[in-house]
């Protein structure tokens, strides 16, 4: 049961992660949950957030949190990120809305099997650069393909906007030890990360089971925010500090979220990443109840719940 008698939301009636709004993030504040609402609080008042229609919530220093309200996160499908200067934490998630582990195994074959893995990164990096053949380029080519032409991409914004560029420099140690402009793609990246991993979660992917990025535990998740940075981060961090915005992390996640709403970032992510797996959309039954089956090396699928004895 929900709080004050509230029951909690029935997983077939939530919204689907390409259907939520983007993120939102606190700081300095208590969150807490009134009926299947959140609410954050500080000295200012009190904020109720419709919780089921938000992809990811994204907490910043000075919050606090109650075990209620993660209750609700974790019956509403939706992801809890910590985040701060020192870049993304993740802390505890949702529990997906998928019901079904389809995706899941996809992910984990592609990323095990060189060729398939090789194909599926060549996949991801004809998806960032519409109209090159990369076809027959191997990993090492393709980074270097890739370096050049993101090279490009900061040149061009800092021509557009102005604003000066000499080299990313991303200090996961010191946030504040960087230029503005750094500073803004910091936050921007951060902010994009915290929806595609929420993104990742809805569909039922592990964030770890990388395919260009290896060795950490979001690596999926980079992989699948570089494909829209292009159009997202890079832009946004250049065209805020080119306002010379006094709080520029602040800014910058404000235009994000905007971004990420108007160019459908979350629809584009549900679409591609069941594209570059090769798992078509599941259809609504996946989301009525929890089926579990039993692994068969000769039969395609085995009820679970049942007791097999008469077999042995």
């Amino acid at each position: 049961m929900g709080v004050n008698g509230m029951p909690p939301p029935s997983v077939s009636l939530l919204p689907r992660v390409g259907d939520r709004l983007s993120f939102l993030y606190a700081e300095h504040c208590v969150v807490h949950r009134d009926e299947n609402a959140l609410t954050l609080r500080n000295d200012q008042g009190v904020v109720h957030v419709p919780v089921t229609i938000m992809s990811v919530v994204l907490l910043g220093p000075g919050t606090t949190v109650t075990h209620q309200a993660m209750m609700l996160m974790g019956q509403s499908g939706t992801s809890m990120v910590w985040t701060g200067e020192r870049g993304v934490r993740v802390y505890a998630s949702g529990r997906s809305t998928a019901r079904s582990n389809r995706m899941l195994k996809a992910q984990a074959r592609k990323s095990s099997n060189r060729q398939e893995r090789l194909a599926v990164a060549r996949a991801m990096y004809a998806m960032r650069f519409p109209g090159e053949d990369v076809s027959g380029l191997t990993m090492q080519e393709l980074r270097g393909r890739e370096g050049a032409r993101v090279r490009q991409i900061y040149r061009d914004n800092a021509d557009r906007t102005g604003v000066e560029w000499a080299r990313r420099d991303y200090r996961p140690d010191d946030f504040f030890d960087s230029d503005p402009i750094n500073q803004a793609l910091s936050a921007a990246n951060t902010a994009l990360y915290g929806v595609t991993h929420a993104a990742l979660i809805g569909l039922g992917c592990s964030p770890g089971l990388g395919i260009v990025h290896d060795g950490h535990d979001l690596c999926f998740v980079y992989d699948v925010a570089d494909l829209y940075k292009a159009e997202t981060t890079i832009p946004v961090a250049f065209d805020t500090v080119a306002e010379d915005s006094s709080d520029v992390a602040s800014a910058v996640r404000r235009r994000i979220r905007d971004v990420v709403f108007k160019e459908k970032i979350l629809q584009k992510v549900v679409v591609d990443v069941q594209t570059l797996l090769g798992v078509p959309e599941e259809s609504d039954d996946f989301l009525e109840a929890d089926v579990v089956s039993l692994w068969d090396y000769q039969r395609e699928k085995v009820s679970g719940g049942t007791n097999y004895s008469a077999e042995s």
